[in-house]
């Protein structure tokens, strides 16, 4: 994968491209960076020109001040932007966590970029906010504490950042860090140490209280037009508390839905699972 970097709005954006065939657009969540594709990309890159950026306020794009960058509906707009630069009007859109949350937005904004659509381990924005369980808060109680006003979290995560987001990587599924391949956890270790990444990735949080509530809710009964593949981790906190498939069933034409061993991270985990299940939807598409 060749890296690279765009310069928007908001600063620039990094990514890695490589492969060739149809356009295929990968999102990662929090709190990774594009890194946590090092081992899917290389596979999807024999069938399809794969694409991996770095989200806004994560890794090596820029961390923009405005709270309003971090909204989903915003951070799609820049990927729109990117795959412009890239000359791509259409493409595959797969996002894991927030990667999948900023997915949701650009095939809801933007239903004429998207060929398909795959989600990867959530539940739609607009349910777990809007009907919150005590079980759910419990094990997502870092949705409440990153989105409290800056510099309180900031400065608290600052103090021992290796300690807090390895406890989210090993959390919400029962990973061990020897599950991790150790390249990408150094990649992780590398972006998350830096205080305006801190800053980034609480900013995610804090515009999906202030600005992404209010757009889901707005397009709370949208359907999404494009083929749907829902994976969920067979053993991670979503599957524990909620019937995955049933939460994107009403908002999808056309869906299918998969467990993947692993928890939550089980991308990174368990990335031949993942691949397994990706390339017969991706082809069956492609051809």
């Amino acid at each position: 994968m060749i890296p690279g970097f765009t310069d928007h709005q908001t600063g620039a954006l990094a990514y890695s491209i490589g492969g060739e065939g149809p356009p295929l657009l990968l999102l990662h969540g929090f709190p990774q960076t594009r890194a946590m594709w090092a081992q899917i990309a290389p596979v999807l890159a024999q069938t399809h020109t794969v694409i991996c950026p770095d989200l806004p306020g994560y890794g090596a794009s820029a961390k923009p001040q405005d709270l309003a960058a971090y909204s989903f509906r915003a951070m799609a707009r820049e990927i729109c932007a990117l795959m412009d630069r890239l000359g791509h009007a259409a493409f595959d859109l797969v996002g894991h966590d927030r990667g999948a949350r900023v997915a949701h937005r650009l095939t809801l904004d933007a239903p004429d970029r998207v060929t398909t659509l795959t989600l990867m381990d959530i539940i739609p924005t607009h349910t777990l906010l809007s009907d919150l369980r005590w079980q759910v808060a419990k094990s997502y109680y870092h949705w409440f504490f990153l989105a409290q006003p800056e510099p309180f979290p900031d400065t608290m995560i600052a103090a021992a950042p290796d300690r807090y987001f390895q406890s989210c990587l090993l959390g919400w599924g029962g990973a061990q860090l020897s599950d991790l391949d150790a390249d990408q956890l150094a990649h992780y270790r590398t972006a998350w140490r830096d205080p305006d990444t801190i800053r980034g990735m609480c900013n995610d949080y804090r515009a999906t209280l202030a600005l992404d509530m209010a757009d889901d809710a707005a397009d709370a009964t949208a359907l999404i037009p494009c083929p749907v593949l829902v994976l969920f981790g067979a053993s991670g906190a979503m599957a524990e508390h909620y019937d995955v498939p049933a939460t994107w069933a009403p908002k999808c034409r056309h869906m299918q839905a998969q467990a993947i061993p692993g928890g939550h991270f089980f991308p990174d985990t368990n990335p031949t699972a993942t691949c397994a299940a990706l390339q017969p939807f991706l082809n069956v598409r492609a051809r």
